[in-house]
């Protein structure tokens, strides 16, 4: 609160008291007390709509569906390792098979970890969060377990071979912990390692090593940030026989920019790494890194992908000698980049298409060749093998189920090992991508998934959704929930690229920054405006949904651009970008955003910020607001506040909070099921009816 009103203070303007500023207590009686009550309101509205009960129930088969395609990654040992969640396994289990079983219809699996079965034995509602195994051998994995799908976790050694936690084992307390193992009886930690002591973006800053048996008092500390940063983490490069190659620590000066350090025993030292720029991978004694900015005392450019010899790093830091690897094009981007035991795997992207690059670095130079994937597709690349040149595959697109495949980096060749069964009838429908021009003239692509027989009078009920922030590209998946719930009912689904995204590189994100981020904005209202040009659509029959930083752009929308939509699915949104800064992990984004307490800054926030710009009398639609009361990521005060201005203020709206569910507002696959079919049930009588 007093940060709120210094905020106005420094801009000159008399200070005025926000309302609403206890929905900022997560779990504060008062503010539970309003999401339960909202609850209450909204929910019958879409629960007693009379074909709620088949969207939820087509939902829940999708998500739940034992035909999935497994999200296996290779072990070190030629087996694959998969978590997975069905109707029997609501909360997942870890497993094992062998990679000749998988490629069998029905594989025999192996259960290292059942959650559902922990949750209920300790009285717990545990989110499985991802295990950390050392390598090579893989056998002791650092589990993380999350209460109801918070960022925040408690960390525990588990024993995979054994398939039990480790008797006197490691254990972090509950934190939004960074860990890695150092050796089976070291761990490198940045945790809150006294209460409170965290960074202003609420995560850790000091990095220690611990020892197997040690208190976490008694760590040592190899590293210290400061509080004004986002956090620190430990990077360990490591051999194939998983010796450590490198001790090293990032320290994020904001989200985007950082510095990294060489830990030695003499202390850290300083690397030569321009502040916007990523380490991606490490492979044969080179350390590969992407360049989020122009680095011209080098001669490299923002996009490019570099290395540099390891040994020459270590022994110089502070001026390290890079390589070229690839420099993408205007229209390309290096979307992903991961090792196998002698290669670099690359997924380039070419105006938002793939497709998987292998690279070789012999005699002092990088090969390249490309693997043999389906062309006009999504790829990414789910494991690659320590041990060989393999990697599991994933391949999608908008209308074409998924499917996974075993590529091999060293020939090329790959092989499918399974293709998910059609979700819904996509024998009526298209894909194509269209073009918008934005207001400063820059050219905007967008997707238009829609029946064949479309017929463009602007009678269709459309779904336009985008990101447009922190460098994520919104690339073409199967859209199986959407497909069955939308387009088999008529609908056109509409996927834009809107500046801010990755999908040129990180120029596309670069171009919408801080000052420059209404650009983001009229992006998204350029493609919104040139679907309703072309007929496609019209605004009565426009709807829109946006999740994170996609929810601000939705409240963007809702203040800025009522007129253009008539439905709005606001999804765990920011909204309140004047006193972002001080709500939950909010100054972590301020590279993003801009910060409020900065005049220039504070003027561009002041523009779009949308729970400001919320205004009495205004033609706004009835919209959906969703959070999540464990969301620790964005706070769930942004959606709260939101509903209570539109209440204020006598608008219609619907508000939904999940107790549980963090970030993704769903904690499990029913959860999740629940939260489609509402969306869907308030698009079809919005869109439809």
């Amino acid at each position: 609160m007093a940060a709120l009103l210094a905020g106005a203070l420094l801009m000159g303007a008399a200070p005025t008291p926000d309302p609403y500023v206890y929905m900022e207590e997560a779990e504060g009686a008062k503010a539970l007390d309003f999401a339960r009550a909202e609850n209450a309101r909204s929910l019958p509205q879409l629960q007693n709509d009379p074909r709620y009960a088949g969207l939820y129930a087509d939902a829940l088969k999708i998500a739940t569906a034992k035909d999935r395609i497994p999200g296996v990654a290779l072990a070190n040992d030629g087996t694959l390792r998969d978590f997975w969640q069905d109707a029997d396994h609501v909360r997942g289990v870890w497993r094992t098979t062998t990679l000749a079983s998988y490629r069998t219809a029905a594989p025999e699996w192996k259960t290292i970890l059942d959650v559902d079965a922990l949750a209920k034995a300790e009285g717990k509602n545990w989110v499985f969060k991802g295990a950390q195994c050392l390598k090579p051998a893989e056998r002791f994995c650092l589990v993380s377990l999350s209460n109801g799908g918070k960022d925040a976790v408690e960390i525990r050694e588990f024993d995979a071979q054994a398939g039990q936690f480790v008797e006197g084992g490691f254990r972090i307390p509950e934190a939004k912990a960074n860990v890695s193992w150092l050796d089976k009886d070291t761990l490198a930690i940045a945790t809150e390692w006294t209460p409170g002591d965290l960074t202003e973006s609420s995560y850790p800053y000091i990095l220690k090593t611990l020892k197997r048996g040690q208190p976490l008092a008694a760590a040592h500390e190899v590293f210290r940030g400061l509080k004004t940063d986002v956090s620190t983490a430990p990077v360990i490069l490591r051999e194939p026989d998983g010796a450590v190659a490198a001790f090293l620590a990032t320290r994020g000066l904001d989200f985007f920019n950082s510095e990294v350090q060489l830990i030695t025993p003499q202390g850290p030292k300083k690397v030569d790494l321009p502040k916007k720029s990523t380490i991606q991978a490490y492979v044969e004694g080179q350390l590969v890194v992407t360049l989020e900015q122009d680095w011209p005392q080098k001669g490299f450019k923002e996009g490019d992908l570099i290395a540099f010899d390891l040994a020459a790093v270590k022994a110089d830091p502070a001026d390290l000698k890079g390589t070229l690897i690839l420099r993408p094009s205007l229209s390309q981007s290096v979307e992903e980049v991961t090792a196998t035991r002698h290669r670099l795997a690359v997924v380039l992207y070419d105006n938002v298409k793939a497709k998987l690059l292998t690279f070789r670095h012999e005699g002092g130079a990088w090969t390249s060749a490309a693997a043999d994937l389906p062309k006009d597709s999504t790829i990414s690349v789910s494991s690659a093998s320590d041990v060989d040149d393999r990697m599991i595959v994933a391949v999608t697109s908008f209308l074409t189920p998924s499917s996974q495949w075993l590529a091999d980096g060293a020939t090329g060749k790959a092989q499918t090992l399974k293709t998910t069964p059609a979700r819904f009838d996509a024998s009526r429908d298209k894909v194509e991508q269209l073009w918008a021009v934005s207001k400063d003239g820059t050219r905007i692509p967008y997707w238009v998934v829609r029946p064949k027989a479309l017929k463009l009078d602007g009678s269709a009920p459309t779904l336009l959704t985008a990101y447009g922030g922190f460098q994520v590209s919104q690339t073409p998946t199967y859209a199986a929930m959407a497909g069955k719930l939308w387009l088999e009912k008529g609908g056109v689904y509409v996927l834009a690229n809107i500046r801010g995204g990755g999908e040129f590189g990180p120029r596309w994100h670069n171009a919408g920054l801080k000052l420059n981020r209404m650009r983001v904005y009229e992006d998204f209202f350029a493609v919104s405006q040139d679907l309703i040009a072309r007929k496609i659509t019209s605004p009565k029959k426009l709807g829109i949904e946006g999740g994170s930083n996609g929810g601000l752009l939705m409240g963007v929308a809702l203040t800025q651009h009522p007129e253009l939509y008539n439905a709005i699915v606001i999804q765990v949104p920011l909204f309140d970008m004047i006193g972002y800064t001080h709500i939950g992990a909010g100054a972590s984004w301020v590279g993003e955003y801009g910060d409020p307490a900065v005049p220039a800054e504070r003027a561009v926030l002041d523009s779009y910020s949308p729970y400001q710009k919320l205004a009495p009398g205004q033609p706004y639609p009835k919209v959906f607001l969703e959070t999540s009361t464990k969301d620790d990521r964005v706070h769930p005060a942004h959606a709260r506040k939101a509903a209570a201005r539109l209440k204020e203020y006598g608008y219609d709206y619907l508000y939904y909070e999940n107790v549980d569910g963090g970030h993704a507002a769903s904690a499990n696959l029913n959860e999740r099921a629940m939260r489609v079919a509402l969306e869907y049930a308030y698009l079809a009588q919005r869109l439809m009816d």
